[in-house]
């Protein structure tokens, strides 16, 4: 099988899934057409994982969620909706034009009360969070610029109790994580990434490679054990 048909056979299974599993969403179908119309990059998590997510907060009980990286916000409404009524979600996010689309995504959503966007250098953002004592949060999701995942997962770390799951995406990368000499910021962040997760003696994490419409790619779960 050619490349191009693994990927049309990714792409009609991922549709298969969204039909049979009933995963298609007004609000979220808004969003990405939001996004796709302020030419937002088409780099939100799919359809189904959208719903892993959810699941993994609601598996969690998770009442306080961090998100690195908003993009256009789909990911932080599959978030947000598995919050309590009291629950909240911070996301930070680097472009204002990212975080003024994803605010308008979250208030059609219903979740404006729920989410709170803050724009600027996640590295400039997360230690104001320490000082205000934003943490402990039960969920953080990583999904930003790769070469600083190492540093992502140390914060998420330090704003975490045990317990808290950190889940740090595209940490497959069609393959090129296994590359040990490539020069990639984004491939060598990751393999730090994975690296700090199995030397950290407070986390025990696993990756599972996954396919679908967005190509082959994956995740890391990490738990904070102490």
């Amino acid at each position: 099988m050619s490349t191009h048909e693994q990927y049309e056979q990714w792409n009609a299974v991922d549709s298969y899934l969204s039909d049979t599993l009933g995963l298609a969403d007004p609000a979220l179908e808004a969003a990405l057409k939001a996004s796709d119309a302020a030419g937002l990059p088409q780099i939100a998590v799919s359809a189904p994982h959208g719903r892993l997510l959810h699941l993994l907060a609601r598996i969690q009980g998770a009442r306080r969620i961090l998100e690195i990286g908003t993009l256009g916000g789909y990911s932080a409404i599959c978030l947000a909706r598995a919050l309590p009524e009291d629950g909240r979600l911070l996301t930070l996010e680097f472009d204002p034009r990212h975080a003024e689309v994803a605010r308008g995504n979250i208030a059609a959503a219903g979740l404006a009360d729920k989410v709170e966007v803050r724009v600027g250098a996640a590295l400039d953002t997360l230690p104001l969070l320490q000082q205000e004592g934003a943490s402990p949060f039960d969920l953080a999701f990583i999904d930003a610029d790769k070469a600083n995942n190492p540093a992502y997962v140390r914060w998420a770390l330090e704003l975490s109790r045990p317990g808290t799951l950190i889940v740090v995406d595209n940490v497959i990368r069609d393959g090129k994580v296994a590359d040990l000499t490539s020069e990639d910021p984004a491939i060598k962040g990751t393999q730090e990434t994975l690296a700090l997760i199995a030397a950290e003696p407070r986390l025990t994490g696993t990756a599972v490679q996954t396919v679908g419409s967005k190509g082959y790619d994956g995740f890391a779960l990490a738990v904070v054990t102490g």
